[in-house]
């Protein structure tokens, strides 16, 4: 009996680096667990916060909880990437899990939101790991053509996790106790089965090739990195802090002279640089890199907003409103596997990403006309199709940047297209927020004075005169919209056209910056994509590279031939 039947044994490629697809499907199985802890987390812990903020008597600390997890789990995305590449991938993954459930031990634990953010930061240190590098390990052990079949399941995971997300943070925290413990705290004790699974499954399973080589580590880059902490935390701060405030002004400084820090690093470190510059003259990589920054923010922003909209304008509970973007998400795995499919028959790629900037464009436009008294399936048509357009973008995007770089810079490569997409949610989603809360204030006193001299709202107001004092506060109503299920339905009803208006506005500007990234994707070239993985590309040039040490004659022909997508004269090297 192989080692490939044995229940848990290790499965190694075959003699040229290839995995059967019984193989590449057990060693998914425990990346997808990984990313599954990563991608349900998020989605968990915002449903449930203000139950945990209440509880631990911290509610005004409440998003540092958020922010922390979010900064850790950014600056960290690269350094997985570049070490992974250094010194292989399985002891990194192996890392990044087993920090995550410290972390989420240590957070169920908390008994203050100054402790809670401090594990939530701890939690995304390993979280940073989880998504970029089970995108670089795909790309180990399956090949270019046969790759977008495979990462449509990771996207299935991330949208499968984002709607049962709200739905197990709402029960979860709505139970007093359970097993004599707070329900909230259970959010965070359940990723430990599943991380210890993930960890026994990728443990047992995954063991690629690697051969270690002598690389300096970019220190001075990855300090210079730390720098985009303040950006970050005044990206989710800012709005409550004000975008001109001194708080605010010193973060984009310190930020400043950090990038610029960071890019004079890069610079002296060359190609053993964190990230190094030469990738950026590959127009694949470039162009990916832009693209992913600004369908981020996109992305992530409609994410943020549509829970809000179905809320606050819709009545839904957070668990409804979880299950009613379920059209999102399958938009998203219809628009991912089957733009697989088409891949890997085809082996083009470029007119996904091209699709899928237009969907976006035309699902935001959909979205901006949608108003406090729009049908909630309509909206749903509307979720679909920016799902499908998600789908058609974000996995070739990193498809296309795989295939150009060359097979020892897959880590570096995938983990820096991934952080650029997270740095472009960040800050796009406070972008949006900041218009809707502040467009909102007026909009809420110009319906209340449109409706002031209805005789339903007069008598509503006179039976409710406290309720109206809420209204008339404009943006502050917001801190705290539980209330509008309570009130008269005469009273809600301007606050919540509203906030459909100000969202309206705030869709619109997002089809906007869509816009910009369908021009920028329509530069990405369709190179043709490789036939050999990530490991039979870095095997084959390692061959080369003997076989060219051995008949000097031949030492250009051997090692250019074999850098197919990345660059020719580089010396090759073999990784794991």
């Amino acid at each position: 009996m192989t080692s490939e039947t044995l229940p848990g044994s290790r499965l190694e490629p075959a003699a040229d680096g290839g995995f059967t697809r019984r193989q590449i499907l057990t060693i998914l199985s425990g990346l997808m667990l990984g990313m599954f802890l990563a991608a349900l987390d998020q989605t968990v812990v915002s449903t449930a916060i203000r139950t945990i903020a209440d509880d631990l008597q911290g509610f005004e600390l409440q998003a540092w909880a958020t922010t922390a997890f979010l900064i850790t789990s950014t600056i960290s995305t690269p350094l997985y990437g570049k070490l992974s590449d250094i010194y292989g991938r399985r002891p990194f993954y192996l890392a990044a899990i087993t920090i995550f459930i410290v972390g989420s031990m240590l957070c169920g634990m908390a008994s203050s939101m100054y402790e809670l953010a401090a594990f939530r930061a701890l939690q995304g240190l390993g979280a940073g790991g989880l998504m970029a590098l089970a995108l670089a390990i795909l790309g180990d052990i399956v090949p270019p053509r046969e790759r977008a079949r495979y990462q449509g399941l990771f996207l299935g995971v991330w949208a499968t996790s984002s709607v049962l997300g709200p739905v197990i943070g709402g029960f979860l925290a709505g139970a007093d106790t359970i097993l004599g413990v707070a329900g909230w705290r259970w959010i965070f004790y359940v990723n430990v089965p599943v991380g210890v699974a993930a960890f026994f499954v990728v443990g047992r399973v995954l063991r690629l090739p690697h051969t270690r080589t002598d690389h300096r580590i970019d220190w001075p880059g990855a300090l210079a990195l730390v720098a985009l902490v303040p950006l970050l935390t005044v990206a989710e701060q800012g709005r409550h802090w004000g975008w001109d405030s001194g708080r605010s002004i010193t973060c984009f400084l310190i930020s400043a002279i950090g990038l610029l820090l960071f890019l004079l690093a890069e610079r002296a470190y060359a190609d053993e640089a964190l990230l190094p510059l030469r990738m950026f003259r590959n127009r694949s990589f470039a162009i990916s890199s832009v693209s992913s920054f600004i369908v981020g923010s996109g992305m992530f922003g409609t994410i943020v907003l549509l829970p809000l909209y179905l809320q606050v304008v819709k009545g839904s509970s957070p668990t409804e409103a979880g299950l009613q973007t379920l059209p999102l998400m399958l938009g998203i795995m219809i628009g991912a596997l089957g733009s697989g499919q088409v891949i890997a028959r085809t082996g083009h790629y470029r007119r996904f990403p091209l699709g899928g900037a237009a969907l976006l464009v035309i699902g935001l436009y959909l979205f901006h006309l949608v108003g406090a008294d729009t049908p909630v399936w309509h909206t749903m048509i509307a979720m679909t199709i920016v799902g499908v357009g998600l789908g058609f973008n974000m996995q070739p995007v990193i498809l296309a940047v795989q295939n150009a770089v060359h097979p020892t810079e897959m880590g570096v490569a995938t983990s820096s297209v991934t952080f650029f997409r997270q740095m472009g949610g960040t800050l796009g989603a406070a972008v949006f927020l900041s218009v809707l809360f502040s467009t909102v204030s007026a909009n809420i006193i110009s319906e209340v004075a449109a409706v002031s001299r209805t005789d339903a709202f007069r008598a509503a107001a006179a039976a409710n005169p406290g309720d109206v004092a809420l209204l008339r506060g404009g943006s502050e109503t917001l801190d705290d919209t539980s209330f509008i299920a309570t009130i008269d339905p005469a009273l809600a009803r301007p606050l919540k056209v509203a906030f459909s208006e100000s969202m309206d506005l705030v869709f619109l500007i997002a089809a906007g910056i869509i816009v910009v990234s369908l021009v920028v994707v329509a530069f990405l070239p369709d190179v043709p994509l490789r036939t050999m993985s990530g490991v039979q590309a870095r095997q084959a040039d390692a061959e080369a590279l003997a076989a060219a040490e051995s008949a000097p004659a031949n030492v250009h022909a051997g090692a250019g031939a074999l850098d197919e997508g990345g660059e020719r004269g580089r010396r090759p090297l073999v990784d794991g």
